[in-house]
């Protein structure tokens, strides 16, 4: 038995694209209006998008519910996985007293804000982001600002913004590898042309992160230090990403701007330090240096061997190698039941739905051994005390575990059902307009998935099938498919979910999502200029 997807349910592309938006607007209300929690908004949502599921789009019954528990199992596996494993890490560097040391040594670098954020947020997020993706460098950063003395909603904030650059390419190129296996096109060229969008964002970034936190004349102070981790940054993207492909640009980058960072922080300091307005004055703080190099040495050994494993999980021969270490199943009643059709896909397709249990190479799995090696270096600290403090972690983790598996199970309701794609559809009708719309439909499928990949899995055949129809270049338009994603990230109720456990601001979703939600905007309409600009006049910019 088999259910085939509708698209124009409601009679029209326009009217049914408007029903279908009605989970997120009722999400964007509660969180960015009444501030409501995130999990209690996710729940409505939810629900209201199963109901619309089964009475709008004649979905049966039992298969909305199933496809709305799929989603939440994928939210609790891998995704939940790796939040909670990165937060134990970061718990017990705190308890075992070795995150004094860290923030220590940090500020031997710099005790800057601006700079920290710059630092940890932008650069090591960024190595994070191209190796692990999926959350893990937003709960890891996050964490660390905090750690550190910063306010929690800047620090979960400008997490989310500095996350931005590295998306397109996270977790070893894996949304543009998808992108092109969807869309049968070469991914070397979107690879190419996802370079020569992203950098210029990219550029900007460390200054729109400095001046969200102090202003623009502030900012100023420290403006050799932005350029430097700016230019390092993009340029490092904009090279890798166009002459070696889509597998290492984060990783490079991110390398590259740590170690430029790093070696100019050497010979050049700010004349002003700069903290929060809550936080003592800088002269007040004691900065000089407590601990010898091998203690700074061994307090940052969690991270640097969760840095070692998560690359080394990112790797195709350790995945293959770890495969058997897991298994994977075809959902009950929910894989290959649904039926996509013309125009989301060329021809009548059915819609798969395997999960998999990839325990061995999942990258929590990674950030797990990796904890578990770093209790070793961890002075009056053992195995006990980890355990133990791995079920506190859960335990405070419990409502970001809640909100992340609804937001999933609303994403997938709305995907099987087809509301998503009615969504979509409403922008095909543009025109020669379509392609500054076309960053702005990758926007929405980050929001609704939480993923750049997810996005791409789910717009890039519709990208394709449009531009093609329009006169241009579908590389173009499935590239800014990824570049627009990049920029929903940050308001998608996912990140948020981790951002706030990471940060300790459980209950708080919507304070963050109205911190970031003109940021994403602003961001957004910029990538939408670019492309429509790279679509005509300046053609020229493609490869």
């Amino acid at each position: 038995m088999t259910w085939v997807q509708q698209y124009q349910p409601l009679g029209s592309v326009g009217l049914s694209a408007l029903v279908a938006g009605i989970p997120l607007y009722i999400l964007f209300y509660m969180l960015a209006v009444k501030r409501m929690a995130g999990h209690k908004a996710a729940f409505v949502a939810t629900a209201v998008a199963v109901i619309l599921a089964i009475v709008a789009w004649g979905m049966p019954v039992g298969l909305a519910l199933d496809a709305t528990l799929y989603g939440a199992a994928f939210g609790l596996f891998p995704i939940v996985w790796i939040v909670v494993t990165a937060i134990w890490v970061y718990n017990m560097t705190v308890e075992s007293g070795e995150f004094n040391i860290i923030k220590n040594s940090l500020a031997q670098i710099t005790d800057d804000r601006r700079l920290q954020a710059i630092f940890i947020a932008f650069a090591f997020g960024s190595f994070i982001e191209g190796t692990a993706g999926f959350g893990t460098p937003v709960a890891i950063t996050a964490a660390m600002l905090v750690g550190l003395g910063f306010n929690p909603l800047y620090a979960a904030g400008i997490c989310l913004i500095a996350n931005t650059a590295p998306v397109a390419f996270g977790a070893i190129g894996i949304p543009v590898v998808v992108a092109a296996k969807v869309t049968d096109l070469d991914i070397m060229k979107i690879s190419q042309i996802i370079g020569r969008q992203l950098p210029f964002l990219s550029v900007i970034i460390p200054l729109w992160l400095s001046v969200t936190m102090c202003g623009f004349k502030r900012s100023m102070e420290v403006l050799p230090a932005i350029i430097v981790a700016g230019v390092c940054f993009a340029g490092s993207q904009f090279l890798v990403s166009n002459f070696v492909g889509p597998y290492l640009p984060d990783i490079i980058s991110a390398i590259i701007t740590i170690i430029g960072l790093g070696l100019f922080l050497k010979v050049w300091k700010p004349k002003n330090v700069w903290h929060f307005p809550d936080e003592p004055p800088a002269a007040d703080r004691k900065v000089a240096s407590e601990y010898s190099g091998g203690e700074i040495l061994r307090a940052w050994m969690p991270y640097i061997i969760l840095a070692i494993m998560v690359f080394l999980w990112g790797l195709n021969p350790v995945k293959v190698l770890l495969k058997p270490f897991g298994f994977a199943f075809q959902w009950p009643d929910l894989h290959n039941v649904v039926i996509k059709t013309a125009p989301i896909v060329a021809a009548n397709t059915p819609y798969g739905a395997v999960f998999n249990v990839n325990i061995g190479s999942a990258a929590g799995t990674a950030i797990l051994l990796a904890g578990l090696i770093a209790v070793i270096f961890m002075p009056n600290y053992g195995y006990g005390k980890a355990i133990a403090c791995f079920f506190r972690t859960i335990k405070q983790l419990r409502y970001p575990i809640l909100t992340i598996a609804l937001i999933l199970g609303l994403a997938y309701i709305m995907n099987y059902s087809g509301m998503s794609s009615s969504m979509g559809l409403a922008f095909t009708a543009t025109g020669a307009l379509f392609p500054f719309f076309s960053p702005i439909l990758g926007w929405l499928g980050v929001f609704l998935t939480g993923s750049d990949t997810s996005s791409n899995a789910l717009f890039g055949a519709l990208q394709k099938t449009t531009a093609q129809q329009i006169g241009v270049d579908p590389h173009l338009c499935v590239a800014a498919n990824s570049s627009g994603g990049v920029t929903g990230k940050m308001i998608s109720p996912q990140s948020i979910a981790v951002a706030t456990a990471a940060t300790n601001m459980v209950g708080q979703e919507g304070n963050i999502f109205r911190f970031t939600l003109g940021h994403s905007v602003a961001m957004t309409l910029f990538v939408c200029v670019l492309t429509l600009l790279q679509a005509y006049p300046l053609k020229w910019m493609l490869p």
